[in-house]
């Protein structure tokens, strides 16, 4: 596996020397038997080329999750330093901007919903709009929509789509301030505006899903995650809005490279300084799209709510049905972090580093691209609830198998930026999935599984089936074990819906 160069059993360097041009060294989190894949799909290249952005600090980094993607790889994270010249790179962030997972609780227990699960998951099918394209039965004027891309969930649960107390459960409650919808283009608008409340494709998804195993009880408990209790899990993003908007900006700075002085090795990392203003209306137009997106799995949640209230014929009070947490992975963000500190925690073990400055707290922009932020216990932005046990970080599997709620230790902070990883990560491309078994046979082994599952088209079901990607158990253990973040509980899905 050279040049990679062995840390531990779970962490590999890549040497700044590994290209002429990388400011910083990378990092790769996995264990030695994901490296063949990683090293075959060419993802290492793409951590070597995220690390010639200006302002880079530490390292650039990828989660055991890794696989290719546009410019920076998926699975992972870089940070820069605005004062240093540091840039801010829309393949750093992806095209489904906010992109991320909910997951919700409820006082249900497994032998309640298993018997009327294709009850609920047909309900669920019919509330929910889910497939490429399709729209919601919500129509926005583009006023309203403008409204709704600067208040996030709080649009959302001004009209009725939840409560307020919810908002304390999504990271950064549910807004990024200093969006501005008179940046975002007529055609972004257009097709944001019918698009709200719907689920998409691809890999989007909601899961019903039984709590089967409990790693951390106090963790769980404090969660609201009981051994045999019910939860739903909800994938997805700021759909075609976030899609154009991540497109018109590709353009806008197309020329900032060669205006500003930054030479990149392959033009999918298209950059402009942190603080010029190419950079600083991207940063504004892409909170827009994440304020879309929080917008949307907020009324998701709410149109959830009422199915299961519809199929068990209860009441809200005896469903229970209260948000866990709330968290993004294909995002930029402006976060304060330590940078030198004396100490690197790996795994479990202190290791003393060389550094050449004191340590010193800098404002940095955080890019994760298929990847999530873990804050450790004691964080301030942290709901008071969450303080004591560290932020709730949510990573879906494959839909035939399970998922798993952790939560963010310091480890995270000191290695990462306080980021970990956001799913199992694709092992084949989306066309060889396709090929290897038929619908029916997808079906056919999900039912096997004990999983009901309706998909709005069979093609992209298949693209998304459990022999196309990692377990995700796998890649759990790897952040797990090098101190990253810390296993709450496993999920394992019921029913599905699939756009």
């Amino acid at each position: 596996m050279k040049p990679l160069e062995k840390i531990n059993d779970w962490l590999w360097e890549l040497p700044a020397s590994y290209k002429p041009g990388m400011r910083v060294p990378g990092r790769i989190y996995a264990s030695e038997e994901m490296l063949s894949h990683i090293v075959g799909d060419n993802a290492l290249e793409q951590v070597a080329n995220v690390a010639f952005l200006p302002g880079i600090q530490k390292y650039s980094l990828a989660m055991p999750d890794i696989h290719w993607g546009y410019g920076f790889p998926i699975g992972g994270c870089c940070a820069t330093d605005p004062n240093e010249g540091g840039v801010v790179s829309p393949g750093g962030v992806g095209y489904d901007i906010n992109c991320g997972v909910r997951l919700m609780r409820t006082n249900l227990r497994q032998e309640e919903v298993a018997p009327r699960i294709k009850e609920l998951v047909a309900q669920l099918f019919r509330d929910i709009p889910c497939g490429l394209g399709r729209g919601s039965d919500l129509k926005l004027s583009f006023a309203d929509e403008k409204k709704c891309v600067r208040q996030g969930a709080h649009w959302a649960v001004e009209h009725g789509f939840g409560d307020a107390a919810d908002l304390d459960f999504i990271e950064e409650r549910g807004r990024l301030a200093d969006a501005e919808p008179s940046l975002i283009t007529e055609r972004a608008l257009e097709r944001g505006k019918g698009q709200v409340g719907s689920l998409g494709s691809g890999n989007h998804f909601l899961e019903v899903q039984v709590v089967d195993e409990v790693f951390d009880p106090h963790a769980a408990e404090v969660m609201g995650l009981a051994l045999g209790g019910i939860t739903v899990m909800i994938h997805c993003g700021s759909r075609g809005f976030g899609y154009q908007v991540c497109d018109d900006y590709l353009k806008v700075l197309r020329n900032a490279p060669a205006k500003y002085g930054i030479a990149l090795p392959d033009r999918q990392l298209v950059s402009a300084p942190v603080r010029s203003p190419e950079g600083e209306e991207y940063l504004s137009s892409m909170r827009c799209a994440a304020n879309y997106a929080f917008a949307n799995r907020q009324v998701l949640m709410a149109k959830t709510r009422q199915a299961f209230e519809r199929v068990l014929r209860i009441s809200p009070k005896e469903l229970g049905m209260e948000l866990v947490y709330d968290v993004p992975h294909n995002i930029a963000k402006l976060e304060e972090h330590r940078v030198g500190d004396p100490i690197s925690v790996i795994g479990d073990r202190p290791k003393p580093v060389t550094s050449h400055q004191p340590p010193v707290t800098k404002l940095l922009c955080v890019h994760r691209k298929g990847a999530t932020r873990a804050f450790p216990p004691g964080h301030p932005s942290l709901p008071a609830r969450y303080r004591g046990i560290g932020q709730p970080v949510l990573v879906p599997g494959d839909m035939g198998r399970y998922s798993f709620v952790l939560v963010g230790t310091t480890g995270a902070m000191d290695q990462t930026f306080g980021t970990v990883c956001h799913g199992a990560g694709r092992m084949m491309s989306r066309a060889r999935a396709t090929k290897e078994h038929s619908f029916e046979e997808l079906r056919r082994r999900m039912a096997e599984a004990g999983v009901y599952m309706m998909a709005q088209g069979h093609g992209t079901a298949l693209e998304e089936a459990p022999w196309a990607y990692k377990d995700v158990e796998n890649v759990v253990n790897v952040c797990h074990n090098a101190g990253l973040a810390r296993k709450v509980a496993r999920l394992r899905p019921l029913g599905v819906v699939k756009g």
